[in-house]
């Protein structure tokens, strides 16, 4: 390993913006191969601690750095791309790490080498470190070594289904480097070679990570293990993230250990699993893949003998910040379950299933970054800002968006997921929840081109419906696509007047309008049947989704109110996705009582899984699954929204709730609370108590906010920041 130029370094805050000189370096051999690891080393010699040093990092696709022997990153990077193209790398101050004196850096990289759901694959395994500051630098160059890591290797099948860009992890001990990391290591490594320039070709532009590094939960002890025949069975606290470890004394050598979890196969299709190849005597190995489960499972050869068992959990650094209780513990237990499922769906994107695919479909992202801000700390308002850049940055030239995104292996649209996407609950609850609008100038233009350019209205002002790529309203049957259609276009048209009058787009904003008032009008005389809101050419059953839409999108005609009740009560059609839009329309609707009986019979089955924290793809497992059936789906959560913004009432009238709305709809339940950080970081708390015909509301208002309550009873009290009770 080459030692550095010696430089003095004092305090110092680095332009982030600064021009690269850090250059992509990777190793002589390397042929870029699926599934590919590889092992950086450099020395720097540094006069004095600086107080403070970013470095700038990027790699095609993950890393793990360690300064002076001590891990300081448990996987950096972010799966490709925030653009076709385009590359993220993340910013670390490493000065805390940092000593005078000689200072060892040592990079372990992962090159998924393929394309996914998920991730879009540069073709080249290769790494960009860049720290600057006036007195030196310390950059990606050839004077760092890097070499092929042997002892990962590929398993042999059955192998991780398509959607997925990772493979499964093999490490064979017998080829491993001990200490590599280490300042003590000796032995010279092969000279890195360059692999290209900062900013250009595979990687492309540079982007900054715009979410935070993982959380750390650091190594714990499963909850218990127990062992059946060759299985060593442990069971985690929760559905989580997880990367396996395992302290072991072997008698042989060439024995394989496999590790996977009980989501192997979860949602039909086969995940990522792992395998350790012993050496002779006592060695320990944590697999640095995630999987994820309920339950981890060594499959293990006679002659081992397991020391120790442990898991580290990371995740989104968000903390559950929010809270819902009331007296009713199947709803507590559905509103845990749902925000357990929400963090498990959380990582580089919004996922759909952190199992099967890992993918951010949009139609489940709409979902979840509505019950984020009512279960987690600001910091996940982030990831939606993410994927909301990623959706329209991936716009194809036709004007067309897709999703999943970042994609290397998918480019199928689904219309309705993405006027959901742009519209109403995705994009301006996004903006209206946050308060950030700082991207909608920057967006709107792709956004308005979608709504116009792409999708056509006919004589009547009602979209015309496009089968896209994938015609999908749902899962499930009798599913009414053009009332569908109608709802959602207008609800995108909606939120595009919002963002037309943010970006100072005032014709637009009146054109809009227009198209709106056209399909207020004509709505009841293209779909309303005398009792439901029901197309022409449907077939099958009246659809509750159709009648929930209706009412949730504001054109439903108040005088249909009792007969859209009544097909409400009536009709079970919706899946989990879906189902979240008929219990709002049940609130809207007044059906407080019905909604939460509704609630019930919908997720009872669900529910009855005592030993799952989370929430599945559909009502059931197996052939209640719908779309293979994960038990860990994101879209399902929609009772954690209800429950807080609807049962608790807390509701934003102004961006940020900056000003809010306390308007408990309490049905049959006799207390709940409620409590939500706000994006400012004030908190909002909640208790309602209903006693016969009296209901009290206790309500904190956070410095600089003002709340509206709204009983029952129709008492209105707007009160400022503090403590206060209503009854």
């Amino acid at each position: 390993t080459a030692l550095g130029c010696l430089f003095c370094l004092s305090a110092y805050s680095q332009d982030k913006n600064a021009p690269w000189k850090g250059e992509w370096i990777s190793a002589d051999q390397c042929q870029s191969a699926t599934n590919t690891w590889l092992i950086y080393r450099t020395t720097k010699r540094l006069y004095e601690k600086p107080q403070s040093m970013i470095a700038r990092i990027a790699a095609d696709s993950k890393y793990w750095l360690w300064i002076n022997g001590k891990m300081v990153v448990f996987e950096g990077g972010l799966k490709r791309g925030p653009a076709p193209g385009k590359t993220y790398y993340d910013q670390i101050d490493i000065a805390p790490y940092l000593q005078k004196g000689d200072n060892t850096i040592a990079i372990l990289l992962w090159h998924f080498g393929k394309n996914g759901f998920s991730h879009a694959n540069s073709g080249r395994a290769a790494l960009l470190f860049d720290a600057q500051s006036p007195q030196g630098n310390i950059l990606s160059d050839t004077s760092w070594g890097c070499d092929i890591y042997k002892a990962y290797q590929n398993t042999e099948a059955p192998f991780p289904n398509y959607r997925l860009p990772e493979s499964n992890i093999r490490f064979d001990a017998r080829e491993a480097i001990n200490g590599w990391y280490l300042p003590s290591y000796k032995k010279e490594m092969t000279v890195a070679v360059p692999a290209g320039k900062a900013d250009g070709a595979p990687f492309g532009k540079l982007v900054p990570r715009p979410i935070p590094q993982w959380k750390d939960y650091g190594l714990s002890a499963y909850k218990d293990t127990t062992r059946h025949g060759d299985t060593l069975i442990c069971t985690l606290n929760y559905n989580c993230h997880a990367t396996p470890y395992i302290k072991l004394d072997a008698q042989n050598a060439a024995d394989t250990i496999r590790i996977m979890t009980d989501n192997y196969n979860g949602g039909s299709e086969k995940n990522v699993r792992a395998e350790y190849i012993t050496v002779k005597g006592v060695q320990e190995y944590e697999n640095l893949g995630w999987m994820n489960g309920h339950h981890v499972w060594y499959i293990l050869p006679k002659g081992v003998k397991v020391l120790d068992v442990k898991y580290r959990e990371t995740g989104y650094d968000a903390e559950f910040s929010g809270s819902f209780t009331c007296n009713d513990e199947f709803l507590n237990e559905l509103w845990k379950r749902s925000a357990r499922t929400l963090y498990v769906t959380m990582r580089d994107t919004y996922m759909d299933c952190p199992d099967r695919e890992r993918a951010q479909w949009w139609g489940d992202a709409v979902n979840e970054l509505g019950e984020a801000f009512y279960a987690l700390s600001p910091s996940a308002q982030l990831l939606a800002k993410k994927g909301i850049y990623e959706l329209m940055n991936w716009q194809r030239d036709n004007g067309t968006i897709y999703s999943p995104v970042p994609s290397g292996n998918w480019t199928r649209e689904l219309p309705l997921q993405m006027l959901a996407s742009v519209g109403w609950y995705g994009f301006y609850t996004q903006y209206y929840y946050s308060g950030d609008s700082t991207w909608v100038k920057e967006l709107y233009p792709r956004i308005h081109r979608y709504l116009h350019s792409v999708w056509r209205t006919d004589e009547k002002g009602m979209p015309v419906q496009r089968k896209g790529d994938w015609s999908w309203g749902d899962w499930g049957k009798d599913i009414d696509m053009d009332v569908l259609t109608t709802c959602w276009y207008y609800l995108a048209l909606k939120a595009e007047k919002e963002f037309a009058i943010i970006a100072d787009k005032t014709t637009d904003a009146d054109e809009i309008t227009a198209m709106m008032k056209k399909i207020e009008q004509n709505f009841d005389s293209q779909y309303w049947t005398g009792f439901v809101y029901r197309s022409k050419g449907h077939v099958g059953a009246d659809d509750d989704r159709a009648q929930a839409m209706a009412v949730v999108s504001g054109l439903a005609h108040p005088d249909h109110f009792h007969s859209l009740i009544d097909a409400l009560k009536k009709e079970y059609h919706a899946s989990p996705y879906m189902e979240k839009y008929v219990l709002e329309a049940l609130y809207m609707l007044g059906e407080d009582t019905f909604a939460i009986e509704r609630m019930h019979k919908r997720y009872a089955k669900m529910m009855a899984y005592k030993d799952f924290t989370t929430l599945f793809e559909g009502w059931g497992i197996g052939a209640e699954g719908f779309g293979g059936g994960t038990t860990n789906h994101a879209w399902s959560g929609g009772p954690l929204t209800l429950l807080s913004q609807k049962v608790c009432g807390i509701t934003p009238t102004s961006p940020a709730f900056k000003t809010f709305k306390v308007q408990p709809q309490m049905g049959s339940l006799t207390q709940a609370q409620g409590k939500i950080v706000t994006a400012n970081g004030g908190e909002i708390a909640v208790s309602v108590t209903v006693k016969g015909k009296n209901t009290t509301v206790k309500v904190n208002v956070p410095n600089g906010s003002t709340a509206t309550v709204i009983l029952p009873n129709g008492k209105t009290k707007t009160v400022g920041s503090g403590y206060h009770t209503v009854k």
